[in-house]
């Protein structure tokens, strides 16, 4: 087990609460990661209290001056639909906020996620873009705003309504899915259940959950979830820049080996990486505090919007204090940064990773 200079797992996950209904929690991992993770592994970010609902009274209204009609689905005329199956990762906005403090030295306020705000799940449902075209979408129309069904979110005696963020047309018509299902079963209640939506590629808070309505419009609507929150605020950012939508590259080193790495004998380093809507084309790692790079091993699936696991072999050539770090590339020519980006809010945490790690000498 590779373990840092305090005695700590590296890339150890943590539960940030008991795993409760309503609360946020984090992923832990106890051994090598799976290229999907159980469902009862998968972390929950929730702003009220997950809801329950009646499957059966439940609908799903599409409205707004963006259709030609309004339409209603209840659970079982979308159990009817043909359905689909998307391998999909989904990550809070906020994952890595921790590290802004930890790497960095620019504390962020919020939930302090590590990397545990991440999870793959194979979700099951019906094509946004079919229920859309079902309702007669006009030309002219240039958003959907999907609506949860928990309670309204009220901060400092302001009600701010209920959950709900914007979503640009193209992206609604392109790959979204209302989901139904996840991991080969109805969602769970802290996942969405009746219906949720998943965004694949974008920030977790656009695939909104407990499912209610879908306004579609021919002007753009904003919201608490894409003005207040769910922002980049700080100094340089404005306008469009500002606006929140596709993740960034990321990779991470998880916890793996066996006892403590030794001069002389052979470590197997192995990790994730991911690129929100593109997929990764390379896996870069250093030993030695980032002065000279080996290429890692991607192996498995490397999908677009899921992540794919990478290995390298490492055999120490001294003892003492060595430094780790994981740098990936997509498809598209994103590479980490060095530093991520800084924000008041502490969001899309991307910087190459660095796991300070100590060497002992044989017999040691």
């Amino acid at each position: 087990m590779l373990r840092d200079r305090e005695g700590r797992p590296v890339g150890d996950w943590f539960d940030l609460h008991a795993h409760e209904t309503g609360a946020d929690v984090e992923t832990r991992w106890d051994g090598p990661v799976p290229c999907v993770t159980p469902t009862e592994r998968f972390f929950v970010r929730n702003h009220t209290t997950a809801p329950e609902i009646d499957p059966g009274a439940w609908r799903l209204l599409i409205s707004g001056d963006g259709v030609q009609r309004e339409t209603v689905w209840s659970l079982a005329d979308l159990r009817r639909l043909t359905s689909v199956t998307l391998e999909v990762a989904l990550e809070c906005t906020g994952n890595g906020r921790r590290f802004f403090g930890d790497q960095q030295g620019t504390p962020r306020p919020g939930t302090p996620w590590r990397f545990g705000a991440i999870g793959v799940a194979r979700w099951s449902g019906v094509p946004l873009s079919q229920l859309l075209d079902h309702a007669g979408l006009r030309r002219d129309a240039v958003q959907v705003t999907p609506v949860g069904l928990d309670d309204r979110y009220v901060v400092d005696g302001v009600d701010h309504g209920r959950v709900r963020r914007p979503l640009p047309l193209p992206k609604a018509m392109d790959d979204v899915l209302v989901a139904l299902d996840m991991n080969g079963e109805p969602l769970a209640r802290d996942h969405g259940f009746p219906a949720r939506l998943v965004v694949p590629g974008w920030v977790g808070i656009a695939s909104i959950k407990w499912l209610g309505e879908l306004r579609v419009t021919r002007t753009e609507v904003d919201s608490p979830w894409n003005t207040l929150w769910y922002r980049m605020h700080g100094p340089g950012w404005e306008g469009a820049d500002a606006e929140l939508g596709r993740l960034p590259v990321k990779s991470v080193l998880d916890e793996q080996g066996d006892g403590d790495p030794t001069v002389g004998r052979e470590v197997r380093l192995a990790g994730r990486a991911w690129a929100g809507e593109a997929a990764v084309e390379r896996v870069e790692v250093s030993t030695d505090g980032g002065r000279t790079w080996r290429r890692a091993e991607l192996d498995g699936d490397n999908l677009v919007n899921g992540w794919a696991h990478w290995e390298l072999p490492w055999t120490p050539d001294r003892a003492g204090d060595h430094e780790i770090r994981v740098r990936a590339t997509d498809t598209t020519g994103r590479t980490q940064p060095d530093r991520a980006t800084d924000n008041d809010d502490g969001y899309l945490f991307d910087a190459v990773m660095r796991h300070p790690v100590r060497v002992r000498e044989p017999g040691r």
